[in-house]
This record gives C-alpha cells, structure tokens and sequence, in this order.
C-alpha cells in the first residue's frame, strides 16, 4: 500500500465538495452520489434496528455478517468530514480547523443531551398512566437517572443529581444513547490526527492503529495486558465502559477520512480483488446471526449443540462490536469495496439514465435517499425517538405483520420528512433571493 500526499483532498472528494451535494442545497447533481445514498440507506437500517420488536431488524445487513449500518455510518461520517473540515484544516490553517470541529462537537452534544431527555420525558410519561402493562423506564435502563442508583457490586451510591452530573459530563452514557457520544470523542481526535498528517501519513497511520489495538480488550487479554485497555466509563456506580469504544472505531472513521483525503489510493477495480471481497463476505454468513438461526431452527438438519454459537464465543475479541473488532473491520472493508464497485466510477451507476418510468422511479429514489444521507446528524436524532414510539405504539396495537411494515413505512417516510425540512430550512428561505429586492 502507498499513502498518498497529504496536502489535498482526493479528486472524487474535491468534485464531491464542489457540488450541491455536499452543501446540502437544493441544486440537482450528479457529482459522486455513493457518500450521501450509502449513508442514506445506514440511516434507514437504524431506524429498522433500534425500533423494539421489530421483525423487520431479523434480515438486516448486521444479520448477515460481522458489521452492520454502524459501520456505515461511521466510515462515511469519515469521509464526509474530511470534506467538510479537511478542507478547513487546508483553507484556515489547524486552528481554525480545530475551531470548526469544536463547534461540530457542540452541535453534536447538545443533540445528545436533547435527544436524551426528549426520550426520558417519553417512557416517563407513558408509565405515569400505569395502565400499559410495561415499565417503559426500565426498558431503556433509565431507573438511575429518575432515582438513582446503588451498584451492585461496587456498594457505590449515586443520587438523580449526581447522575444528571455524568450525563452532562459524559460519564454516564446508556447503552441507547452511546453512538453520538462515540462519534463526539472521535471528532475530538482529529485535530491530532491532521497534526500528525502534516509530520508523516505513515506516523498517522501507525498511531490510528495503534490507539485501536490498545482498545481491543479481548487481545489484550489473550496477551495478559488487559491493564492497558483504553475505554471510557459508562456509569459511576459500576465498572461498565461505553459500548462504543471511540478509541477502537476510529480506525473505521479515519479509514473513510482517509480514503476521501486521498491518503488512501482508491483500489483497483480487478476480478480477483471483487471475487476475494465476495467471499469473505459470503464465508461471513455461516458465523453470522444467520447462521446461528439455521443451526437453532435446523434449517440443514440437526446439530448437537450450536457450533456456530460456540465459535462466536470463542473468537469473541474478533468479532467484538464494542471494540470495533479485526474480523468486522475485514469484513466491512470487503463489503465496502464491492459497493463501490457497484455504485461505479463517481457513482455514475446510481445516476438514473433514459428517459423511462423505471430510469425516473430511480432517480427519484436516488434523491431521497441521498436527502436522507445528507441531513444524517438530524435524522438519526429524530430516529431514536420515533423508534422508541414505534415500539410504544406497537406494544399497545400488536406486532401483526401488517403493523409491522405500516409502522416501518411511516417511519421512513417521516425521516424522509426531517430530511426535506432541514434541508429546506439550512437554505434559509427567509432570506430574499439574491439580486431581489429587499
């Protein structure tokens, strides 16, 4: 591998920065779709995977395989935002640069703080009528934060304020609520990553890497040097860290941030590199939840036991979510590339072509979908409630396989929604058009 100069942006991320794709305006473009319309597509499948009992979440990508829309996420939020802050970094010199990302950073957290209490005004006013049959607090572990708690094996005592203390301070972090803390401390990192760019892309490279072995804390176990294991605390009155490490998913955030700066050259398009790709994707399947499912419902006759559970214990640091693990950052590089093959050369097979019913449907698709990416800070916010209402709903009315698509397709429409208003209002319609007259 070769790493790239590190003074520019890529040409695809230069092209892509120009168009009105990247500014989230209105004007129609075709310039590289595939960040915008994958990052579409992950917001989709997040909606799907955090709305309880959803049925819809059992064939979702992370079914399949070792990653899931997590990843997604993530890698394009990489990207995006060596477009949208790299290219500070370059105009404005590190300060400013570092000053933009601080003002990203308190975007992101006050969105976390409001998305929480949006969500624990919720379930706490759903158990206050006592007739539903459900402890809706309890169901997002949120005891402590209404009347605190004593840990188990610690004997700590937290009180309501101290726990409001760590929700602000971040030192308290449900399991619901730990994908934009994760995405605020690796923001927080890049400064330092853009520091190291302009001593040496190698010296990055080996210091991106590093800091996510060390939060790899399965291998540092099998190693005896759990003691150096780089995480976070997730609550005060117990030893539980964030589910997120930030310190091993952002080898995935600054793989994409580096693919789009052009550290990384873009892979060749070549047949023994898509034929390696499709199968470490396709052996992923029989280790996945799916193959768990095959074996405990013997699609393929019986078993004596559940081998594929077994490895999965077994190989469990591999595999790890919490750590961003080897084997799913493998398997969602692989997964990665064949979609950008897919997607073609400037995504220029995602751009509808012809003048049929069939080439318009597509592109209209295409559009929306790209709208979604596009606002993703916003929808994803808007998701995490809306699916905690969904799964509210749904509790009360059934989970009838007609239920269930009708909530999912109201569910997606409405992020369509949030996407089209926020788009609308960063354009500033209040504004008088320029050349207008006052």
């Amino acid at each position: 591998m070769t790493m790239a100069s590190s003074s520019s942006l890529s040409p695809a991320a230069g092209a892509y920065a120009a168009s009105a794709t990247a500014s989230g305006t209105s004007g129609v473009t075709t310039r590289d779709p595939r960040l915008d319309f994958y990052r579409g597509i992950a917001m989709i499948i997040i909606l799907f995977a955090h709305t309880p009992g959803n049925f819809f979440t059992s064939w979702i990508p992370a079914r399949w395989g070792f990653s899931d829309a997590t990843e997604i996420f993530v890698f394009c939020s990489g990207m995006a935002s060596a477009i949208a802050f790299g290219r500070t970094f370059d105009r404005a010199g590190w300060v400013l640069g570092t000053a933009r990302v601080g003002y990203r950073v308190w975007q992101v957290y006050w969105a976390h703080i409001c998305m929480f209490f949006t969500i624990a005004m919720m379930v706490a006013w759903w158990d206050s009528f006592g007739v539903f049959g459900k402890e809706y607090i309890n169901s997002l572990n949120l005891v402590p934060i209404f009347e605190g708690r004593t840990g188990s094996t610690t004997g700590i005592v937290t009180t309501t304020a101290d726990n409001l203390v760590g929700l602000f301070s971040l030192t308290y972090v449900p399991n619901y609520f730990d994908i934009l803390p994760m995405y605020m401390a690796i923001l927080v990192m890049m400064p330092v990553v853009m520091a190291l760019s302009r001593v040496n892309l190698w010296l990055t490279a080996a210091v991106v890497v590093t800091v996510w072995l060390f939060a790899q804390e399965g291998v540092l176990e099998w190693l005896g040097a759990s003691h150096l294991w780089l995480s976070l605390p997730a609550e005060p009155w117990s030893d539980r860290h964030w589910f997120f490490n930030p310190f091993g998913w952002q080898l995935c955030f600054f793989t994409g941030f580096a693919f789009m700066r052009g550290w990384i050259p873009a892979p060749p398009v070549k047949t023994w590199l898509i034929a390696l790709a499709a199968v470490i994707v396709v052996a992923n399947i029989p280790l996945s939840n799916i193959g768990v499912r095959a074996v405990n419902q013997e699609w393929f006759g019986a078993f004596e036991g559940n081998p594929v559970i077994d490895w999965r214990v077994a190989n469990k640091p591999l595999i790890d979510k919490s750590s961003f693990a080897i084997l799913r950052y493998v398997q969602f590089l692989s997964l990665a590339y064949l979609a950008w093959v897919v997607a073609g050369v400037g995504g220029h097979r995602l751009i509808a072509t012809g003048g049929s019913a069939l080439s318009d449907a597509w592109g209209k698709f295409v559009k929306i979908i790209m709208k979604i990416g596009q606002q993703s800070l916003a929808v994803f916010v808007f998701s995490m409630v809306f699916a905690r209402i969904a799964g509210f709903t749904m509790d009360q009315v059934g989970r009838e396989t007609g239920t269930v698509v009708l909530v999912n397709l109201v569910g997606v429409a409405a992020l369509i929604a949030v996407a089209y208003f926020v788009a609308w209002i960063k354009g500033t319609p209040w504004k008088p058009a320029k050349g207008a007259a006052a």
